[in-house]
């Protein structure tokens, strides 16, 4: 609803500026210049944002005063705290970080942005950059021609720095020529109306244009031009504070819980920043006097000054709400509860993800584990094994012969309940993530998605096998209730071997061990289609049984199959080979067919 507001009023307020005044074409280039800048740099930082990014993160963030000064670092080097807000909601949705690091990553970022202003006000407005920009706008073409996506991302930094210069010299040139026009500081207001008045509007300056740096870059330009008093400057930068957290509100809303957590934080923190500057806006403008003073900043050096304001009020909240964090992580934990509902929902998702590849697909992968994590305990309930007693070290074989106590339950609704939303989710998320994806992603997401359908396949052969299963492994008939119980068996031990294979770190030593559970699994399959025809034979069972009895072995074939395709799957999108080398460490079907044979000889 709002978009539907502020979009076409920006249209028109645009048009009709273009109408009256050069100058402010020349402006609104400059903010358009400027923010398509940002968008370069958040692009050709995106290209650094995989697995390094990743370890790097978690080295930087296992203390507080770590993440506070990754926080600071990463926005001063990419200056967007936007984009580190985005970032560190994707990283705290896919459960790499805690939600204390996340809050720690936001107050630095806070930090990490008045950088920005310091640079504007202190080299930009005393510089032509025009005269930089054109030669790096030139290099960054020149990198993003090349075939390599580290040097293309260099591209995209140099292109946005480019245009950011750009942005910059144009707002500056746009004021300068509009103060011989018109002169905005009759509009001028002192008080606390002005500061109200102009805080607002700097909120909202800052939600059309999603930056509070592109903000905050108009607003010293505008100072320097003496077209805003300098009263009403900091009124501006308090507001583009604010502002600034619609932004990380936007990324969370497709985010998990830990991201809607993180969003309220960072919402918190600066409400709060910019309500205590407001406050003592008065003790802050003498610090900034005595502080400057010492630096060595004019007293008539207005822009300076402003930059050395945005500074220490959000110092100050840095050092009001630090030792809050504890108290501030509890407190949105009881406020923002989990989702304690029947129906499993995805855990790990989010739409700030999307942009960031390898975080996407970390993101997908755990969510493709959480679904199978469910499909095992339905899978174990539909062949009536308890999953604590398949993680055991109970010996399964000692099932084969008694009447099983059958374990009720309905296993449409636990399909609904279980696995329904997290599998259309991850299909949905999948699509999404693999639209972007390089080449190397494209083949691990195509693994994803192969999991993830297998996972729905193996349910589907296990309700099929079910409606026999249930009544052979308590039939009075010892012959046909000892081979349902053996499918029972195969299918857990199975399940068991894959159990044990979840928590194995090295992909390749996993591939390896499925296809052993393979030839094992082929070679008992073998001796059971032999006592199934043997059966048959001495008329141990009937038709009927024998008919159900292959039938149903088909199903358990299936849902072995499915198994261990759904768990090679999520291995190979692990890996970061080639698909010659990864075919390489799989042996082929004819393969384990010809080991399994052998195999059997040998017995």
């Amino acid at each position: 609803m709002l978009s539907r507001i502020l979009l076409p009023s920006a249209f028109l307020i645009l048009g009709y500026g273009f109408w009256v005044s050069n100058s402010f074409k020349d402006i609104a280039a400059g903010v358009a210049l400027f923010l398509f800048g940002m968008l370069c740099m958040e692009q050709g930082f995106k290209a650094y944002s995989g697995g390094a990014l990743q370890r790097f993160l978690s080295a930087s963030t296992d203390r507080l005063w770590k993440s506070l000064t990754f926080g600071i670092v990463s926005t001063t080097l990419m200056q967007s705290s936007s984009l580190v807000s985005v970032i560190t909601i994707s990283f705290l949705s896919a459960e790499l970080i805690g939600l204390k690091q996340g809050i720690g990553i936001i107050f630095g970022a806070n930090l990490g942005t008045t950088t920005g202003a310091w640079v504007v006000a202190g080299f930009g407005l005393k510089v032509k950059l025009s005269a930089y920009a054109l030669p790096m706008l030139v290099f960054g073409v020149l990198f993003l021609m090349q075939a390599s996506q580290k040097l293309k991302g260099i591209g995209w930094v140099l292109m946005g720095i480019g245009f950011l210069f750009l942005g910059i010299h144009y707002m500056k040139e746009g004021f300068s020529d509009f103060s011989g026009q018109i002169d905005l500081t009759q509009y001028a207001m002192t008080g606390i109306a002005g500061l109200l008045v102009f805080t607002l509007m700097g909120m909202v300056a800052t939600v059309i244009m999603q930056s509070s740096h592109a903000t905050l870059t108009l607003i010293i330009t505008a100072l320097a031009a003496s077209q805003i008093s300098y009263e009403n400057a900091l009124a501006l930068a308090i507001g583009a504070n604010v502002g600034t957290t619609v932004t990380a509100m936007l990324g969370a809303i497709g985010a998990n819980i830990s991201g809607k957590r993180l969003a309220g934080a960072h919402l918190v923190f600066n409400l709060t920043t910019g309500l205590v500057a407001l406050f003592s806006i008065q003790l802050l403008l003498t610090a900034v006097d005595t502080i400057g003073a010492w630096l060595g900043i004019g007293a008539d050096d207005h822009t300076l000054k402003l930059a050395l304001f945005h500074t220490l009020f959000n110092l100050l909240g840095v050092v009001l709400m630090l030792p809050l964090v504890n108290t501030m992580v509890n407190w949105l934990e009881r406020l923002l509860k989990k989702d304690h509902s029947m129906s499993d929902r995805p855990r790990y998702l989010s739409e700030a993800s999307l942009s960031l590849p390898q975080v996407a697909l970390t993101a997908a992968t755990k969510e493709t584990k959480h679904l199978f994590s469910n499909a095992f305990t339905i899978i174990a309930h539909g062949i009536s094994l308890r999953r604590a007693t398949i993680v055991s070290d109970e010996d399964l074989q000692k099932l084969i012969e008694p009447r099983a106590k059958v374990i009720e339950m309905d296993l449409d609704e636990q399909y609904a309940r279980m696995i329904k939303d997290i599998y259309g989710a991850n299909i949905e998320f999948l699509s999404k993530a693999q639209a972007a994806a390089s080449h190397q992603h494209a083949n691990a997401y195509n693994s994803l998605r192969r999991a993830n359908t297998d996972v729905v396949s193996a349910i589907k052969a296990v309700k099929h096998l079910r409606k026999n299963l249930v009544h052979y492994m308590q039939s009075s008939n010892p012959h046909i209730r000892r081979e349902y119980n053996r499918f029972r068996v195969r299918i857990g031990e199975v399940l068991r071997s894959l159990a044990v294979l979840r928590d194995t770190d090295d992909s390749v030593v996993a591939l390896l061990s499925l296809d052993r559970i393979r030839v094992d699994i082929l070679g008992k399959e073998s001796e059971a289609a032999e006592v199934a025809d043997g059966l048959i034979r001495i008329g141990a069972i009937t038709s009927q049984m024998a008919t159900s009895l292959i039938n149903d072995g088909a199903y358990v074939r299936e849902v072995i199959q499915h198994l261990l395709d759904i768990n090679e799957d999520l291995h190979r999108s692990e890996l970061v080979f080639d698909d010659s080398i990864q075919d390489e460490l799989a042996l082929r079907a004819d393969e384990i067919a010809n080991i399994a044979k052998h195999a059997g000889e040998v017995r």
